[in-house]
This record gives structure tokens, sequence and C-alpha cells, in this order.
């Protein structure tokens, strides 16, 4: 006999049955899975994808290279942003850290200059953009959105007044540092200096807060991204970083400072680099670094000698010539770091920074711009659905871009 507790009234039977049928009914009634490959068509017919570091302007400058090339070499050009499907570039305006130091800002202006020239060459097809709005009235005109960030706190010459120069040229973001320190902050590449931010430094992300210039924190040491945290008012971006979770590299971010960036409201943008990206790779290349930057070294001492001096894209060449070895990773180690970021910070907070055209390596199957609907492809077929595509492709920057406007509009109305 059952226990009194367990007998059911011939109601709630009926209920339970009812329940079992609709649990079995729902399935049919959402329809059959979605398609990946449709996803990922839809996610490229809408998305606005934008890609926040890309340093071609070297080669404009030092080339004299035309974006509308049909036979480019480098791995961004008009063409190739096309079927990429790309509708935002940011372009880096980066000056190497061992460029004469009182001459730092006229060859940042000179790359910016270029980028302006080509802009205005291919005007159908490009078009300047320093705002949100832009970028997505350009995308409705057909147009490609080009943005500038300037790499690196070195470009600024120790003057907080460059950055209103800056800005009023178009620029949206600053990279705290690059590969040494500088006079704002302690770099991911060098012996700490000033613990993280300097007093300057500290100067420099307010005034960047005020002017609506987004702080980058790619390139930084630890302890300067958490005193960026701790001085912004608006979110923060890394433009081109990885995560350390999956390759060991100071360059890359810990999972603690990939939920840190969440908090704070920024974003990741992922870059392509097959050293941040793959374990096995940067572990071959610390074998041969000390040979890398010997014949690095070798060469610009034989252009000194010359009254010259190398250049960025012959420094890629060497590289490229002593790394052919090294054990390239498939393009879909990107996904893995993005489904990584987005497991730890949330589908909120990630999004595509390539580095095309500044690094010597990228994965098998993303060897320019171009193959940027690969990946989207890969993403889907691992779940992601058209908005999570639409977000990581590019909506997260866009909401973060607005925000750091807003921050701006409110500090120039309290002033």
């Amino acid at each position: 006999m059952r226990p009194a507790y367990l007998k059911i009234s011939p109601r709630t039977s009926a209920l339970l049955l009812f329940c079992a049928w609709l649990a079995a009914l729902l399935p049919a009634l959402a329809g059959p899975p979605a398609d990946p490959d449709e996803v990922a068509t839809r996610a490229l017919e809408h998305a606005i994808i934008i890609d926040t570091h890309a340093d071609t302007p070297q080669a404009m400058l030092e080339e004299g290279y035309d974006l509308a090339d049909p036979a480019s070499p480098y791995m961004i050009s008009i063409p190739k942003l096309r079927a990429g499907h790309l509708g935002a570039e940011f372009f880096s305006i980066w000056v190497d850290v061992t460029w004469p130091k009182q001459d730092l800002i006229h060859r940042a202006l000179d790359l910016i200059d270029v980028t302006y020239e080509q802009v205005a060459r291919h005007a159908d097809a490009l078009g300047l953009a320093t705002t949100a709005d832009d970028i997505e009235r350009l995308h409705r005109e057909g147009r490609i959105a080009i943005l500038l960030g300037v790499e690196g706190g070195h470009e600024i010459e120790g003057d907080l007044r460059a950055l209103d120069i800056y800005c009023r040229l178009g620029v949206r973001y600053l990279t705290l540092t690059h590969t040494k320190n500088d006079e704002l902050a302690d770099s991911s590449g060098d012996q700490p200096r000033w613990n993280g931010l300097s007093p300057l430094g500290r100067k420099a992300v307010e005034r960047m807060n005020r002017l609506g210039m987004m702080v980058d924190i790619s390139h930084v040491s630890d302890k300067t991204f958490y005193d960026a945290l701790a001085v912004s008012k608006a979110p923060l971006i890394a433009s081109h970083s990885c995560c350390r979770a999956l390759c060991m590299v100071p360059r890359d971010m810990s999972d603690d400072m990939i939920r840190a960036l969440a908090k704070n409201g920024g974003v990741m943008d992922v870059n392509f680099y097959s050293g941040f990206l793959s374990q096995a790779y940067a572990d071959g290349y610390k074998k041969i670094e000390k040979q890398v930057e010997a014949a690095v070294a070798a060469a610009r001492a034989g252009y000194a000698r010359q009254g010259k001096r190398l250049s960025y894209l012959e420094e890629v060449k060497i590289e490229q010539r002593l790394t052919k070895d090294l054990p390239v990773p498939s393009y879909t180690v990107i996904a893995d770091h993005i489904d990584h970021a987005v497991k730890v910070g949330g589908i909120d907070h990630v999004g595509l920074g390539s580095d095309f055209d500044g690094i010597d390596s990228t994965p098998r199957g993303m060897e320019d711009v171009s193959k940027i609907p690969a990946l989207v492809r890969e993403l889907a077929r691992r779940g992601y659905s058209e908005e999570d595509l639409e977000k990581i492709l590019g909506g997260n920057v866009l909401r973060v871009m607005r925000q750091v406007e807003q921050v701006a509009r409110q500090s120039q109305a309290e002033k």
C-alpha cells in the first residue's frame, strides 16, 4: 500500500502527464537547431566587424603602399577588407621605441598624414571615423570606417598637450606603453620603473577620459593594468591581446585581468599573432629569440653605417626568415582564445584586434583580413548565436566607444 504522503490525486496526475507531453513537444515546436553556416552568413551580412589594431600605415609611409592595390602583399587592402566583410579598421600609429626621442611626434604625424591621404584617395570605399555613430553611418553608406590609435605613450614625448593634438586629428585610443617603459607607465616587456602608472600616466588617463580617447592596456605590465582600471572613469580596451591561460607570455592577459576588465565594462580584442596564441610557437620562438635579436641588431648597425634606419617591414622579413620552421597553429586557435575570454569575462567583453601587418606570423588559414569569414564560421560551429557573433565582431567595441564618449561629455560639462 502506498504511504499517504505518496498518494497523487487524479488532478495532479493529469497535470504531470500534461507536463511530460509538453516537454516532449517543445523541441519539435522550436524547430531544428540553427545551421551554423546560416548563422555565420547572417552575421557576416548584418554585423559591423571592427578590427581594433593593424599596423598598415608603416607600409603606406615607407613603401608608398596604396590600399587599393589588387595585388597587395600586405595583410590589409581595400579588396581584402571587402572580402573579409570589415566595417571598421583601427590603424595603429606606431613609432619604434628606439626612434629619436625628439622626433617621435613628427613621425607619428607623418603616419597620421599618410592615412588621411589614403582615405581621401579612396573616398568611395573608405571614410574617416571618430565616433561610434560615424562607424554606423559609413557602414550604411557601404564604406569602410578608418580609425586611428596611437600605440605607445612614448609618442607624446612627455607632454600631455600632445594628447589634445592627437585627439583633434582623430586618434581615438592611446596604448599606454609599447615594448619598453615610457614616461606614462611600465611595460610588460621591461623591468618595473614606476611600479605601474607614473604620476604623469595617471594624469594622462584622466585627460583621455575628458577627451573621449579610449585607454588601451595592451603591452602594459600587470600593475599598470590595475592602476589604469583604478584611475579611469571610462571602460578600457585591450586592443590586441590574448589569454595567458592558453599561452603563457607576459603580453597576454591573466584570467584575473580578463575578469577585472569585464567588471570595468571594457573589451579584450583578441590578437592573431601565433606567438601570443600558441604555447608551442611561443616556446619555439624563445629558443631562437637571441638569434633573431642579434640578426635585427646587425641589420640596424649596417643601415646606421650608411646613415639610414632599418625599416619595420625589413625587420619583419628578417624575423620571418628565422622563424619559418616554427610550428604555426591553425586559425582555430583564435577561436580557442575567444572561447576562453568569453567563459572568463562574458560575451559582452570580447572583440577582435588582429595586429595585421604588425606581426611576422599568423595562424594557418588567417593569413590576411580576407580570411575573417572562416573565423566567423568556426565560431558559429562552436554554438555562438548571431547575436553573440555581432557582439564579438564589433558590437562590444561600439558599446565601449559610446560609453567613453559619454564619460567625456559629462567630464567636459562639469569643467
